[in-house]
């Protein structure tokens, strides 16, 4: 060796390779591609497993923090057993966090139990307080004031040549243990290898009850066709049924190519008004309305009034175009054309949309499509409108939904998006994984307890719950359950309960609902007799035997309990009667927790028993355990005992119980009271 190169400084030696495995980290949405959901105030309880080799002990965090934050927030790690950690944040503002998992080897941990124990065994520790001297010497070093200062004081006791008795009471002293945890030796810690997302939205994403209705039937007068001031004339009686959201089909003008008239049939007369799917014609495309319907200044109104009454307006976005929309003749390259050079219209074999052409979203100049799709949206979020029930969106391409939420979420994140995809699971999943914060579901088709029961659990206690929230509608335009068709009013009752309670999102189509409106156009069909798809109705909203006050009931119920503002919380519980589901919601401090017992049967009175957790639900054990059930439906108030109780539902009564749980509380004066 050369003398010039011994001389040359040695480079450091590299540090060896942590000893701590972080792996399993939980909420996480296929390896982290996608975020996980959340409103405004929510927890997001992390869990992860983290281990090390032979017997040390460990430490972590959560880190967390907005996206584009400098610095991240932490939240402590708490052990579960096996190796399997968790902490918990609250996400506080609108838009992007990001998180992630960090584990190390907690050396004074590892110390601390190590002296302990030896202690305890009358062994010399002599050696180990030596050690302890210089792990909390080292935490001083970390440290700051008073706390620097009181550590180092503490070393000099470990350290010290004198009798271990008082140095190791030092040792194992609380409050050392106490101060020390608040610097611990991270210079080899150990972070999980990616950083996971939260998309944070508002209250509305998650909680909420909608009533669709067509504005073009909103007319007092029979025939004539509705405008926006008469959808305005009836915001006050969706408001008064405590409603949150008033949703609205397509309101932009209709083709007169291919019209489809009553009931869907090919030919239409001079003055059907066709389907408001069919989007487009000479007044205008999506940024436009129908000019029977009034004016865009109409329509600001419109959203004005219903805001002022605490309903917010959700707009249909239909993205499809009838032969007369704009674009046809501006951009014919965004359709598909046939050999002939004619363009191929919407077909759902057997059925043919005539009336209406789907969109190529692969054409050559899809990038100035997908430009102008956005724009759809932002045109109407100029005109007020936060909520969009977006059409089929299951025929479009996931990464256009992908880029488009984004685009506009990232702009307006108040903004939300309901998916209208009657479709395959995985298709149904992974538009909810790209951004849709809500997803029309098969509740429409689970009307026994067994399917209600296994589809709930699956949408609440799987890892769908993190990014795929359920909008329960009981019934659409386009679906008419035969459950509906036969069971009267009952049944419309008895979908109600279920929709209301199962989920913290719903809707009803109206009025056809709370009329219990159960005609069907033809035996084994799901589409309305007299279709307002195509033709104009008029109701009469005082119809004798309508829902009206029912429905107004149960939507009081829903915001007076926040217990059913949440899917996650939702659990079912045993009955021994195959017609009869029951299930509760409860507030994680259980200061409010809801039963729902339903008769599934709408002919007949059914009976039997329900049995209740009782100690799950913090109400004791035993037999003699007592507690007050409150039908909120009813006012009617049960006392029961232990976690078996016996239930008659009439439907031609009331068809379900809504229980508010309430524990007996003894005052002073020794007096039992429920509260």
């Amino acid at each position: 060796m050369a003398p010039e190169e011994s001389k040359k400084p040695k480079s450091p030696p590299r540090p060896a390779p942590s000893r701590v495995i972080v792996e399993g980290v939980t909420p996480e949405i296929d390896a982290g591609r996608f975020p996980v959901k959340r409103t405004v105030g929510e927890e997001v309880v992390v869990s992860a497993f983290a281990f090390t080799d032979g017997h040390d002990n460990l430490a972590g965090v959560v880190k967390y923090r907005v996206v584009g934050a400098a610095d991240w927030s932490e939240a402590s790690l708490r052990p579960l057993g096996q190796d399997l950690w968790t902490g918990v944040f609250v996400v506080r503002q609108l838009g992007w966090y990001e998180y992630t998992v960090e584990a190390w080897i907690d050396w004074f941990a590892t110390w601390l139990k190590e002296i302990t124990k030896k202690a305890e065994a009358g062994q010399d520790v002599g050696s180990e307080l030596l050690e302890g001297a210089r792990l909390v010497r080292e935490a001083a070093g970390r440290a700051t004031g008073a706390e620097a200062d009181w550590l180092r004081a503490r070393a000099d006791v470990l350290g010290a040549p004198s009798d271990q008795g008082p140095r190791v009471a030092a040792a194992i002293d609380p409050a050392l243990a106490a101060v020390m945890v608040r610097y611990p030796d991270r210079s080899r810690t150990e972070p999980y290898d990616r950083v996971l997302r939260v998309m944070v939205e508002r209250e509305r994403a998650r909680y909420g009850a909608w009533y669709e209705m067509f504005p073009r039937s909103c007319s007092p007068e029979p025939g004539r066709h509705g405008t926006f001031r008469d959808a305005e004339a009836r915001l006050p009686y969706v408001a008064s049924m405590g409603f949150d959201v008033l949703y609205l089909p397509p309101i932009h003008p209709i083709g007169r190519s291919f019209r489809k008239g009553p009931n869907n049939s090919l030919t239409a007369g001079p003055d059907d008004p066709g389907s408001p799917w069919a989007i487009g014609g000479p007044e205008g495309g999506h940024k436009a309305v129908h000019p029977e319907l009034g004016t865009l200044e109409d329509f600001d109104r419109l959203v004005a009034s219903a805001n002022a009454l605490g309903l917010e307006i959700a707009l249909d976005i239909a993205f499809q175009c009838s032969p007369d929309h704009p674009y046809v003749r501006e951009h014919p390259q965004w359709f598909r054309h046939r050999p002939d050079g004619t363009i191929k219209y919407a077909e759902n074999p057997p059925k043919k949309y005539q009336d209406i052409y789907p969109i190529d979203f692969e054409n050559d100049d899809w990038e100035a499509l997908w430009a102008e799709l956005r724009d759809v949206f932002l045109f109407w979020i100029g005109h007020g409108v936060k909520i969009f029930r977006v059409d089929n969106p299951h025929t479009k391409p996931f990464r256009f939904w992908d880029w488009v939420i984004r685009q506009v979420w990232d702009k307006h994140p108040e903004t939300i998006f309901l998916a209208e995809a009657f479709t395959r699971p995985k298709v149904m999943h992974r538009l909810a994984k790209g951004g849709y914060p809500q997803s029309y579901s098969y509740f429409t088709w689970r009307n026994t307890k067994w399917a209600l029961t296994q589809y709930f659990t699956e949408l609440t206690q799987t890892d769908a719950v993190e990014y795929m929230r359920p909008n329960l509608f009981a019934n659409t335009p386009d679906i008419l359950h035969e459950f509906l068709q036969y069971g009267g009013r009952p049944a419309f009752q008895i979908r109600l309960v279920l929709a209301a309670t199962l989920g913290a999102t719903y809707g009803i189509y109206g009025p056809p609902f709370e009329q219990c409106v159960g005609a069907a156009w033809k035996p084994g069909s799901e589409e309305y007799l007299d279709s307002e798809k195509y033709q104009v109705r008029h109701w009469d909203l005082d119809r004798p035997g309508n829902l009206r006050a029912f429905i107004a009931r149960v939507n009081a119920i829903r915001r007076e309990n926040p217990a059913l503002h949440h899917d996650r919380n939702l659990r079912f519980f045993q009955t021994d009667n195959d017609q009869i589901l029951a299930y509760g919601k409860a507030t994680p401090d259980l200061s409010n927790i809801v039963v729902v017992v339903v008769n599934l049967d709408p002919y007949h009175v059914q009976s039997g028993w329900v049995h209740l957790p009782l100690g799950e639900l913090g109400l004791g054990a035993g037999p003699e355990s007592a507690y007050q059930v409150h039908d909120l439906i009813s006012e009617s108030r049960f006392l029961w005992h232990g976690e078996s109780n016996f239930v008659l539902i009439d439907p031609q009564a009331s068809p379900a119980h809504i229980f508010r749980v309430r524990r007996k509380v003894k005052t002073e004066r020794d007096f039992d009271y429920y509260m």
